[in-house]
């Protein structure tokens, strides 16, 4: 069966994580009495080749051979090279009813996609706040819980909840139980692999950033505690390093810029900045803590995108006038991240800020919306403070672009293309970016946004082991760039907090415009 999925719509064959086999098998007699788990596996062995049964398995096996007149499905999934794993037995031809899970957990959010494997398609799709958010907001905050008596336990029961949640939300609402569930692709940053599978990410964040493991292979759903099939593999998709997780590797798989012979780029603006260049022959790639600006909570006004976030502003340039919506149409509560990136691209235009991100005018913050439109009741403001702390994330941005560009001896004019991916760049608006420097100054058709591509690139692995070979190909051959101790990229980035760049030749269209409105000299 071919399915049409990724960004470009390349055909993949489903080869899911899982298999379902329908069996008619002989009744045992005087004249072949085998064991009841030893005729189970023969008739296997012949279709897909040696298959292993877990004990668990064993105990149901007699009764549901039986029940079922020895007419029987059986879901087998992968295990060692060439060996398949047997995940579960069920009466009577149920080859059509074979689910799995697609899982992007997030930092902030978690997305539960309900995947048809048998045909592929997305059922249904849950969402939630990351339970952990509650013991920490930040992801240093949570590997310092970690390290305290009790605080893995916890963290790693809050992700649990939290998905165990989405998955009764979701098998609820198409009448499955979580039995029904026979594998899970999982698409993550190291951390949140690590608080997932309850290991020890305390040596993340120390030198040398050295992660408890990168590829922690298939892991039995019921080890974890997952509400599903307890035997259903598990598979976290790979890691680089401490900072390029499994949802970079799903992203570059969903683009398929790993495939292509031109140069593309590959940028994730979330909790850290991830970028990765390349093409089919090489792939180089680094990141930073670049996303705690863009942050609810980090901004004197922020908030996470829910309604009432402000999402988009732009200034009058005559009248000075400020325009602003907010997600949901709900009365001003506070900014988000495309919220606050718009704002100092306006600010910058209007000519309020100065290129090195300064008030003019002295001033300590800008009124976005005045107490009297909020639903707050106070000033919605964005502050020296917070374009501060902007201007170091964009800046930790350039400089990392920069890095990579000179470590392989290119530059920008040879990108091809440009991926924007996750939540953050998928709603940020693409000339706002650009105005200030967070993106490069590329030509716009060259620029996709990918949208939830950590989501996308698990159901690809779900969905195909092919997929799933070719993730673990990519970490693989990712040169990995570690930036905490890398003087050159602190040079540069000491040098890169103007806006949108300290060379506007850089951004040719950002200068232009304020060649236009006389801010710059021609």
């Amino acid at each position: 069966m071919i399915l049409t999925g990724g960004v470009f719509r390349e055909e993949i064959v489903l080869d899911p994580l899982t298999r379902k086999i329908y069996l008619e098998l002989t009744e045992p007699g005087l004249e072949d009495n085998r064991a009841d788990v030893d005729r189970l596996a023969a008739a296997l062995e012949k279709l897909v080749g040696p298959v292993v049964v877990p004990l668990a398995a064993m105990r149901r096996i007699p009764t549901v051979l039986r029940d079922a007149d020895w007419r029987v499905t059986v879901t087998v999934g992968a295990g060692a090279p060439g060996v398949w794993n047997l995940v579960d037995v069920e009466p009577g031809d149920t080859v059509k009813r074979h689910y799995g899970l697609a899982v992007d957990i997030g930092t902030t959010t978690v997305v539960v996609y309900l995947v048809n494997m048998h045909d592929g398609r997305i059922m249904g799709t849950a969402a939630d706040y990351n339970g952990q958010v509650g013991l920490g907001e930040d992801i240093l905050t949570r590997i310092y819980l970690a390290g305290t008596p009790g605080g893995l336990e916890q963290l790693q029961r809050a992700i649990l909840d939290t998905l165990n949640g989405l998955i009764r939300r979701l098998t609820d609402e198409h009448g499955l139980t979580g039995g029904n569930i026979s594998a899970v692709a999982v698409g993550a940053n190291s951390t949140m692999v690590h608080l997932l599978l309850g290991l020890d990410p305390s040596r993340i964040c120390m030198a040398p950033y050295i992660p408890v493991v990168n590829n922690p292979g298939l892991i039995p759903a019921g080890q974890l505690g997952l509400e599903i099939n307890p035997l259903a593999p598990v598979y976290c998709l790979p890691s680089v390093g401490s900072y390029v997780g499994g949802d970079v590797i799903a992203g570059v798989l969903a683009s398929g810029l790993h495939q292509q012979p031109e140069l593309s780029l590959f940028v994730d603006i979330g909790t850290n900045g991830e970028i990765i260049l390349g093409n089919r022959d090489w792939l180089v790639g680094c990141a930073g803590a670049a996303g705690p600006a863009l942050e609810g909570g980090v901004a004197e006004c922020g908030m996470r995108a829910e309604p009432g976030a402000i999402d988009s502003v732009s200034i009058d340039l005559e009248s000075g006038k400020v325009r602003y919506t907010t997600i949901g149409g709900a009365p001003p509560m506070g900014i988000c991240g495309s919220g606050l990136v718009d704002c100092l691209a306006e600010l910058l235009l209007a000519g309020i800020v100065d290129r090195a991100g300064r008030f003019k005018d002295g001033r300590r913050e800008f009124v976005v919306v005045p107490a009297s439109e909020s639903a707050t009741g106070k000033d919605i403001v964005v502050t020296q403070v917070d374009i501060n702390n902007l201007m170091r994330t964009k800046g930790a941005v350039n400089a990392a672009l920069e890095l990579l560009l000179e470590s392989v001896g290119c530059d920008l004019s040879d990108i091809s293309r440009f991926y924007a991916a996750g939540a953050f760049g998928q709603y940020l608006h693409l000339e706002s970016a650009i105005t200030i420097g967070l993106y490069p100054d590329l030509p716009r058709d060259k620029m996709v946004r990918l949208g939830n591509a950590s989501g996308e690139g698990a159901r690809l692995v779900l969905l195909s082991n092919r997929k799933r070979a070719e993730a673990e190909a990519i970490a693989r051959n990712i040169t990995y760039f570690e930036l905490n101790a890398n003087q050159v990229f602190m040079n540069k980035f000491v040098g890169s907090k103007f806006l949108p760049h300290t060379n506007l030749d850089y951004y040719p269209t950002v200068k232009a415009k304020l060649i236009e409105r006389g801010l710059v000299e021609g």
